[in-house]
């Protein structure tokens, strides 16, 4: 394996089918059973989101993301041979990256704006998956990838390892499989992955694993799903509009932080208040990223 004989573009779009047919498959089988689980409107608005996200992605690859790359790893340390044992530790620290770029999606707000619209779907099938924001490359996601490059990893294997790791998150999203007790405690699975995306109280901010679970255990995050998840975000947004899902939270936080003169709404959890917004309504400061009135979930 080396950067010449890769193209994560084809490799990644080889994928497209697979997603396509297991998505039918699924709703295949709940048309059967349970023909609530697959909602045409839902699984619109995914197909929608989906589209949108991957132009923006498409475009913001061209324009930054392979140029701040290529100057990190053309100016960092090339430390890295280009094996398959390198590349192995790569996905290993990828994933690593992931949980905390997961983890700052749901507690500072700017990343959450983004992250909201992944939540908000209150279905969990396969189609959840493509239920993603545009204006992830604005909130920054990009930025957790370049210290890959600048220790010795190619820009195309950096974009490679990324989009295997969201490739194997596709296949958590279902409400199919019940707890896999000793998988799951290295993999993440569609068990742990419906913790992540309920609403109940002792769900919330859980489980940010995007392959491997032993982050969430190593940094105390890792909840069993026990409880039957009730799925979405706890401000319900009831719109399948693909553009009230993508901008409704960035249009909130710009209010909130206009109204109180005070940037700090743009970096502080989700939950947080103002004080004078506390003093006047007289309420503790309490809650999660996902559990509060305006936010919540691989």
């Amino acid at each position: 394996m080396t950067p010449s004989t890769i193209d994560p573009g084809l490799i990644l779009l080889a994928f497209a089918p697979v997603f396509l047919l297991t998505i039918g498959a699924e709703a295949w089988y709940w048309a059967r059973r349970d023909p609530a689980i697959y909602s045409l409107r839902d699984t619109a608005s995914n197909a929608a989101l989906a589209l949108m996200h991957q132009a923006s992605d498409a475009f913001f690859l061209w324009l930054m993301v392979r140029t701040v790359y290529t100057w990190s790893y053309q100016h960092g340390l090339k430390a890295m041979p280009q094996t398959v044992w390198s590349f192995l530790l790569l996905l290993l620290l990828q994933d690593f990256l992931y949980y905390w770029f997961h983890r700052a999606s749901h507690r500072v707000r700017w990343m959450w704006a983004s992250h909201v619209t992944h939540h908000s779907s209150e279905g969990m099938n396969f189609s959840t998956a493509f239920r993603q924001s545009l204006t992830y490359p604005l909130s920054g996601m990009w930025l957790f990838w370049i210290p890959l490059a600048l220790i010795g990893f190619t820009p195309d294997w950096v974009i490679l390892a990324v989009g295997l790791n969201l490739a194997f998150q596709f296949f958590v999203h279902t409400r199919l499989g019940g707890r896999w007790h000793r998988l799951e405690w290295l993999f993440n699975t569609p068990s742990v992955h419906r913790v992540h995306h309920a609403r109940n109280p002792q769900y919330i901010d859980r489980n940010y694993a995007g392959v491997l679970t032993a982050w969430d255990r190593m940094f105390g995050s890792f909840v069993p799903e026990e409880a039957p998840p009730e799925y979405g975000i706890t401000r319900r947004i009831a719109s399948h509009n693909p553009i009230t899902l993508t901008f409704h939270e960035w249009g909130d936080m710009f209010a909130d932080a206009w109204r109180h003169r005070d940037l700090r709404h743009l970096w502080k959890p989700p939950e947080w208040r103002h004080p004078r917004d506390l003093a006047a309504r007289d309420v503790p400061l309490a809650g999660t990223a996902s559990g509060t009135d305006r936010s919540q979930d691989a």
